[in-house]
């Protein structure tokens, strides 16, 4: 048994074919559609990169304990799992997050990994000459600019780019060439796992003009003009610069779309399609200007970022394709869908259910999914309704509970550690207690937002707020229980006023 995982970053559900979008190109995620199984009701977990990819090796939420970090030593991670049953195990990624401090353990729990270089200001090719000096349409992104990090980032973007003339140099095509070599090399043997992750589309939306020529532009040919990369942050800008920006992202996800035509060539080159499982995800979704706001973060979780697409072909299952499903499924559920798929036992803190039921019959398998980020509003849903719970205690204080403490590109400075305490272990630490570290800067709190109730049958794009106590009730009763269940920290249900 084979196993193939095509991981994007930041892929909007609406902005596909197979989900109903009828003006981007995307002839392959339909091809895929027609190959496999693809799931209507699927939701993040914990938000954002790696509180996702967390998840995906440990089959349990991230939110209620710690924000973004490594992986932590009493993780149970799914591909080392693999790995240590005999399963051989391949990562290929430009997911520049990863070599970063707050992600620097997930990739050696693989057998083997390639990286490739060049993403999102990752700092890579140095060049002292060159000074950003591009005009921005964004408004906070002039804001921004006068940081010395933030600029510094975007410079290393301009210069990153310079080494990615052609379409065979960009970050995501070196990645697909990496992982359809790993396929050409190993397609014939038996038992591996490879994950091809690009960091595509998330921002910035960098792309040739092969895939810009699909779409009509507005800003078309200057390059000096910076509208491809959107801050995180209210949208300020006018209608035509919002369609510019759509069509930048529409162009990365056309490209998304033709180097994985380039894997189902392959699965059908070697026919594969006999023992071959294909799973395409991705970590989460993207705001593109709907409710008046760029990317993630900083905003309520709405379902441009929550609802979020996926595919899975069984080959233990060769007659359920072109088919949906629409039973709730969480990015915890991968893990131990992969496992059972190998049929390796899954550890008892997993909580995650395999997916091969519902493939098989749209068997549910949890009355509601919950997700966010750390020490924000805590969201859930039950497939119709989302309950978006603030804090209603905000000044009870958050904390990271982690014998890891690193954030995204930095370890935990000295003076956040000044009254750090060592606390008992959680259920699922496996005896080992913890630090508990306050919370400092809580820039994903969105509290302020209040308590959000939308009805999905009536309001898809979630425009009303709803008031209905009897639902509002059974939601928090919903989150307790799933508290409960994942042994959260006593303060959470203070601060939640739960």
């Amino acid at each position: 048994m084979k196993a193939i995982m095509v991981m994007y970053d930041s892929l909007n559900l609406k902005m596909l074919e197979s989900y109903g979008c009828n003006w981007t190109k995307t002839p392959n995620f339909k091809r895929l559609a027609q190959k496999s199984v693809q799931f209507e009701q699927c939701y993040v977990g914990s938000l954002p990169c790696m509180p996702a990819r967390r998840e995906l090796h440990t089959g349990r939420l991230n939110v209620f304990h710690r924000s973004w970090g490594p992986l932590e030593p009493f993780d149970d991670s799914m591909p080392e799992i693999l790995r240590k049953c005999g399963i051989y195990t391949h990562l290929v990624s430009d997911h520049g997050h990863y070599w970063e401090d707050g992600g620097a353990t997930y990739h050696n729990r693989y057998s083997s990994w390639e990286i490739t270089r060049g993403q999102e200001g990752d700092n890579w090719k140095g060049d002292l000459s060159y000074k950003y000096d591009k005009e921005s349409v964004f408004e906070y992104k002039k804001y921004m600019l006068q940081s010395p990090e933030f600029k510094a980032k975007f410079e290393h973007d301009v210069v990153n780019r310079r080494y990615m003339d052609s379409e065979e140099k960009t970050s995501q095509a070196v990645t697909f060439r990496h992982g359809l070599e790993f396929i050409d090399r190993n397609y014939s043997e038996d038992n591996w796992f490879l994950q091809i992750e690009t960091f595509d589309p998330h921002e910035p939306f960098f792309t040739l003009p092969q895939d810009r020529e699909l779409y009509p532009y507005h800003f078309t040919g200057d390059a000096d003009i910076d509208s491809d990369w959107p801050p995180y942050s209210p949208v300020a800008e006018d209608e035509k610069t919002i369609e510019h920006v759509r069509y930048d992202y529409a162009a990365l996800v056309s490209k998304c779309d033709r180097y994985l035509g380039k894997v189902l060539d392959a699965m059908d080159r070697y026919n594969m399609w006999e023992d071959t499982m294909l799973i395409v995800n991705t970590d989460h979704g993207y705001l593109l200007g709907e409710h008046g706001w760029w990317a993630k973060n900083i905003m309520p979780t709405y379902n441009e970022v929550a609802h979020i697409p996926l595919y899975i072909y069984d080959p233990r299952s060769k007659d359920k394709v072109g088919i949906k499903r629409n039973a709730l499924v969480q990015t915890i559920d991968l893990a131990p869908t992969l496992l059972e798929y190998f049929g390796v036992e899954r550890p008892k803190d997993m909580q995650g259910k395999p997916l091969t039921e519902v493939i098989n019959d749209d068997t549910p398998i949890r009355e509601y999914a919950v997700f966010g980020y750390h020490g924000s509003q805590i969201n859930i849903t039950d497939g119709r309704y989302v309950y978006m719970r603030a804090a209603e205690n905000p000044d009870v204080p958050v904390y990271e509970y982690t014998l890891m403490p690193s954030h995204m590109s930095k370890m935990f400075q000295p003076g956040e550690l000044q009254n750090t305490e060592m606390v008992t272990p959680f259920d699922f630490t496996k005896g080992c207690p913890v630090m508990k570290i306050l919370k400092v800067d809580n820039i994903c709190d969105t509290s302020k937002f209040g308590n959000l109730l939308f009805d999905l049958n009536k309001d898809t794009l979630q425009n009303e707020v709803i008031t209905d106590e009897k639902i509002e009730k059974r939601m928090k009763d919903y989150i307790r229980e799933c508290m409960q269940i994942n042994d959260a920290p006593e303060e959470l249900y203070i601060r939640l006023g739960l």
